[in-house]
């Protein structure tokens, strides 16, 4: 993300913005990585930073009625998948690892951090 560009008149506003997106990832993890990115930079928030949280505040807005949905005609099955990558993090150089595990077809809980 980039870390140049004129600087937020009232960077509190942006940093109760995320505080607010950080307390909603308990229950929707698909948006864990996003914020946990637009928390770095809440010492010296920018424009463009204000920009990326308002378009996960858009993708929360048109997502609002997704469901996880299980599929009655799958067998059941538990599939669990992990990855990690070493120091993959562009500015702080660090790991990022996940996992996700899915009941047949459906996937069930899943998880991206740093």
């Amino acid at each position: 993300m980039n870390e140049s560009g004129p600087k937020l008149d009232d960077p509190n506003q942006f940093r109760r913005l995320v505080g607010k997106l950080i307390f909603l990832t308990i229950t929707r993890l698909d948006i864990s990585y996003s914020v946990q990115i637009l928390n770095q930079f809440t010492i010296s928030p920018i424009t463009e930073h204000i920009k990326a949280a308002n378009h996960i505040l858009r993708y929360l807005k048109m997502a609002s009625g997704t469901v996880i949905m299980l599929a009655a005609d799958s067998a059941a099955h538990l599939s669990a998948y992990c990855d990690s990558d070493y120091a993959s993090c562009p500015i702080g150089r660090k790991s990022t690892t996940g996992y996700a595990v899915q009941l047949g077809h459906s996937l069930i809980p899943w998880q991206v951090k740093k």
